[in-house]
């Protein structure tokens, strides 16, 4: 089994968040043989839903206790800034953001739209799915702070694999609310997981993470993600505020067009409100992937004000 996500944590002494995720990148580039990214066309950035059309929600366990503070006319905004950070970055760049525990606000999605592979980033589902049947265990902390993916496959075994592991991981997901996304039973590519391979689309993804906070059996998972290691350390992980509360990324190779980046993560507000976003890049080196989410990362600390928040119902 090949090990894509088993890099070595970083074990520098440096203190800053930036530097640390300098460091990360420099150290994954090596390991992805050190070639850079090629640029190609700037992606199209389009927001998923009208911004000046209210979507009703039916009131249920994920519904939050307060609207979104953000002005619908904000996403204009975002759209046009995030076009040209996507557009520098040379890769194709995607986001999607949902306040957590829902709210009448649309969710967004700006730029790549394309369903990919989840990697690890499935492993978060997949940690709570084991601690509900078997309670917190080391495999869940090495699976989630170190992304190792030996520990994910005991998790795996340890829920029946096969059917009986996708059907407890996907059970997870609609959970979340994510209503689409079907974890595969059996392997799809020789040389990896069975569940990073499963086809988890961006908005899928924030959807599903924006309702982590709000179900049974993720509160250790979620302090876990908070814990994440220093290959982990990039993207919304580099944001000074408001910090990211969780995180947890994802990474290995596409079969023809380069490396593909991802990660999850839920930012949490003064007024304790909470975002979540999934995001990845696609393209060139791993490297160049981890760099774009850190220009992505600085895009989202720049536009914090107009980001959908929300909060668990009581």
């Amino acid at each position: 089994m090949v090990n894509t996500e088993g890099l070595s944590r970083l074990t520098s002494t440096l203190t800053t968040r930036g530097i640390i995720a300098l460091s990360a990148a420099a150290l994954l580039a090596g390991c992805a043989g050190g070639s850079e990214p090629e640029p190609v066309e700037p992606v199209t950035v389009t927001v998923t839903a009208d911004p000046s059309a209210s979507r009703p929600t039916a009131p249920g366990p994920n519904a939050p206790t307060s609207s979104s503070a953000v002005p619908p006319r904000s996403y204009g905004v975002l759209a046009a800034s995030f076009r040209k950070v996507a557009a520098s970055t040379g890769l194709t760049v995607g986001i999607a953001i949902a306040p957590v525990g829902g709210s009448a606000v649309p969710e967004l999605t700006l730029g790549d739209g394309t369903p990919r592979v989840a990697w690890s980033t499935i492993k978060v589902p997949l940690a709570v799915a084991a601690e509900r049947a078997n309670g917190p265990t080391p495999a869940a902390r090495a699976a989630i702070v170190d992304s190792d993916n030996a520990a994910a496959e005991s998790l795996w075994s340890s829920l029946g694999g096969g059917q009986s592991a996708a059907g407890a991981v996907t059970a997870v997901l609609r959970d979340g609310g994510d209503t689409s996304t079907v974890v595969p039973a059996a392997q799809r590519r020789a040389g990896f997981t069975v569940f990073g391979q499963t086809v988890w689309s961006l908005p899928d993804a924030a959807t599903f993470t924006a309702g982590l906070p709000c179900i049974g059996g993720a509160r250790n998972v979620i302090a876990l993600m908070g814990q994440v290691g220093g290959n982990q350390q990039w993207g919304i992980e580099i944001m000074p505020a408001p910090r990211a509360t969780a995180v947890k990324g994802g990474w290995g190779p596409g079969v023809v067009d380069g490396y593909l980046v991802r990660q999850i993560g839920i930012l949490t507000f003064r007024d304790g409100q909470r975002a979540a976003v999934a995001m990845s890049a696609v393209g060139g080196s791993m490297s160049g992937g981890v760099a774009a989410l850190n220009s992505v990362a600085n895009w989202l600390n720049s536009n914090l004000v107009r980001l959908p928040r929300g909060r668990c119902s009581a």
